[in-house]
Order: structure tokens, then sequence, then C-alpha cells
């Protein structure tokens, strides 16, 4: 399979690469600027997400948005960055799954509180959630795309261990048999890379907790 890894410099970026690559596929790393930290054995495209075109996503079976910022002035590239890559993957058949964001799953079985929504939700994370909230609600109406969006646990750990286990859920909070939710950057990116070859969440979101 032709895997494409758009942020493949960022900390979850290079999970997914090197993830993909542990199974065999074809990876290439989709980067702005070149790095040290982008993979020996993946292949290479420097150019910025924003201009990208179809004729250089369309080789790819997998398109795998890892496209993350976290200063105030930018947030709202989460809304535009997806925009984009929805607007020219419109119609096509390659797959688009994105690298998403906890606060936009819901507290409730009714799913009308959102985790952002609720009273224990840090300040300072809101403006970031809210952004990324928005995309997946643009996203949710693009019918001619063909994609999945992933939502990890509350808790998102970077350095955590790799597992190899995890349980999958749907729209709302996952927690694990200790009450806890959470899941590791490594963890996330085996059920990124199980999605991009078993294709189970076509059109959905779906979130994903360690065990």
């Amino acid at each position: 399979m032709k895997i494409a890894v758009i942020g493949a410099n960022g900390k979850s970026g290079q999970l997914l690469v090197k993830e993909a690559l542990s199974r065999g596929h074809d990876v290439t790393a989709i980067v702005r600027n070149p790095s040290s930290n982008t993979d020996s054995k993946a292949k290479v495209l420097v150019k910025d997400l924003f201009q990208l075109t179809y004729d250089d996503l369309k080789p790819f079976d997998v398109i795998i948005d890892a496209f993350g910022t976290w200063a105030p002035e930018s947030l709202p590239l989460h809304q535009t960055s997806l925009k984009h890559l929805t607007d020219i993957l419109s119609g096509k058949p390659n797959r688009l799954l994105v690298v998403g964001g906890a606060g936009s799953l819901y507290v409730n079985p009714e799913h009308t509180v959102r985790l952002v929504d609720s009273p224990d939700f840090p300040d300072e994370f809101k403006p970031l959630a809210n952004n990324m909230a928005k995309a997946l609600d643009q996203l949710r109406n693009c019918n001619d795309v063909q994609w999945t969006y992933l939502s990890p646990a509350i808790e998102f750990i970077a350095d955590g261990p790799r597992t190899g286990h995890y349980i999958v859920g749907g729209e709302e909070i996952l927690v694990n048999s200790q009450g806890k939710s959470q899941i590791s950057y490594a963890d996330y990116a085996i059920a990124m890379i199980d999605e991009a070859e078993k294709a189970k969440h076509i059109k959905q979101r779906f979130t994903v907790a360690t065990e």
C-alpha cells in the first residue's frame, strides 16, 4: 500500500511513518521543510500542505493528515488545512485519515455535551479543541471524500509505551477497565495504520484508548 503522511516530522507523524514502514508499506513523508527527523527509509516530498495538488496525492492509496499547530494565531489553520485537503480529494478514490483531537468527543450517550464543553476542561486548551472540532464538523459534510477521523483518548501521551493493545470506541469518550482514558502516540499510530489497512471507518469518526 502507498501511504503519505502529511506533517511527518511532528511527534505523531514520525511514529505514523515508522509504524507504516515496519509493516512493509511504501511510505512518503510530506514535509514543509527537510529535517533529520524524517525516517531515512521513507520517501520525502518537500511541499507546504496548502500548495499540495491532487497530482501530488494521486499516487497514494491513503493520505494521513498529521498536521498540527498550537500557536494561538495559527489555530484556525486546523480548519483551513483540512478544507484544502478535502477540496482536492473531492470525488477521488484516495482515502484521507485525519489525526484528530479528543475535545470533540461526547461525554454523554445523548451526544449533547462534548468534552470541550464540560466544566473541567482546561481553558487554555479550549481554542485548540474548538478549532479542531469545527474542522471535524466541516469534514462530516464532505460526502464525496473517503475520510476517517481518529480521536485519541483524553490523555494523549507523547512518550508513552507501545503496548500493541488498544480498544475502539465511537463518538463518546472511551475509558478502559481501570476507568482511564489514555493512549500513547505509539499505540495511536498502530490504530491508525490498522485503519489504513482495514478501512473499517469510512466517513466516520472513531476513538481509541489503551486497555
